[in-house]
């Protein structure tokens, strides 16, 4: 597809391109015109739906397809680019959703130039499917569906030597240490930003890990993998497709080699609301380890649960982070004021900050 020209405005799309990217993608169609209509509310990116109309009917030819490309915002757009997260999610797709075991929409175009950060994406369309909500929470149900598909992204490659060729997987996004020494900054803008919406305990918490972000970093080791790293219910569909499949996972953005156990307790610490996670954690974490036995995975629940117990930090590090990286929306200080609430509150049930700080 290098002879694709790389689209970063939906706006730019036409039917003749549309038709060279199914036409390169092995679909002998023509498409004679579409309509769009946006999807989402991606923070570092624009999402559009095309719905295609075809000069005659082809057999497999997709009803419909989601773009993504780069945020229109110049703020989530430089962050997207530097940190590399636009690079993260075409890799991801070119390199490594064929080798993992989780539903993924099939990539009909993946290119970026690695120079300017400009990239499309031209994805399977994933509905008719029931969103995930980050406000809202999950079922308990949803979230055992969740913990499956983890341990079908987590199974396929844990421990597996080769991720240490992928060059991607092992960039680091962020250097630990210069993150630590600019983090009291990032936790000043977002104190003003949430010092009156925030209750002062769950802001004491943040405090307390912005202030101890360097043993976060120096953390247990734990199995690497394939990880998500952002794998929360706003990046999740459930029922794809008209119940084609229980669950399909999108922005692939952060994707790395690390803990599984971290997608998880990420997952667990805000997909749920804070009752039902005190009441099912442990049961979610097992099921993830029982699943992840069908995968020949041997993970002990102590190791486990330790990892757990420090890695959940994870979600106090993204409400804080994310939130002065991105545009400034109503939704999105909804969504980073629940995460800092849920993440904190889990973090303080658990006492992370003491396992962090070895108390």
């Amino acid at each position: 597809m290098s002879d694709l020209p790389i689209v970063t405005d939906p706006a730019a799309v036409d039917a003749a391109w549309l038709t060279a990217a199914l036409n390169r993608a092995g679909v002998a169609a023509q498409v004679e015109g579409f309509t769009t209509q946006k999807v989402g509310d991606g923070m570092l990116g624009e999402s559009v739906r095309f719905n295609l109309a075809y000069a005659k009917p082809v057999e497999g030819a997709p009803a419909s397809l989601v773009g993504k490309f780069p945020s229109a915002d110049p703020v989530s757009r430089a962050t997207g680019g530097q940190i590399g997260l636009y690079l993260n999610e075409v890799r991801f797709y070119q390199e490594i959703a064929h080798t993992v075991a989780i539903r993924t929409p099939r990539p009909f175009v993946a290119a970026i130039d690695p120079e300017t950060s400009d990239f499309t994406l031209l994805l399977e369309d994933m509905g008719p499917a029931r969103g995930g909500n980050q406000l809202t929470g999950c079922s308990l149900a949803d979230a055992q569906t969740v913990m499956d598909e983890a341990a079908a992204l987590h199974g396929p490659r844990w421990a597996d030597p080769k991720l240490d060729e992928v060059e991607f997987l092992n960039r680091q996004m962020l250097d630990p240490v210069a993150l630590v020494a600019m983090f009291g900054g990032i936790m000043a803008a977002f104190r003003q930003r949430y010092e009156d919406a925030l209750e002062p305990e769950y802001m004491a918490l943040c405090q307390d890990f912005a202030d101890n972000l360097g043993g976060y970093y120096a953390g247990p080791v734990a199995p690497p993998t394939v990880q998500h790293a952002d794998f929360r219910l706003d990046n999740m569909l459930f029922e794809p497709q008209g119940g084609r499949w229980p669950l399909a996972v999108l922005d692939w953005q952060t994707a790395a080699k690390g803990p599984g156990v971290q997608d998880v307790a990420y997952f667990i610490g805000a997909g749920l609301p804070t009752q039902e996670r005190r009441r099912h954690e442990q049961d979610l974490l097992r099921r993830w380890l029982d699943a992840l036995a069908r995968y020949g995975v041997t993970y002990s629940w102590d190791e486990a649960w330790s990892a757990y117990r420090h890695y959940l930090l994870h979600g106090v590090f993204t409400a804080i982070f994310a939130s002065v990286s991105t545009k400034q929306t109503d939704r999105g200080d909804q969504m980073f004021l629940t995460m800092a609430r849920r993440h904190s509150a889990h973090a303080l049930d658990l006492e992370s900050m003491k396992l962090l700080r070895g108390a």
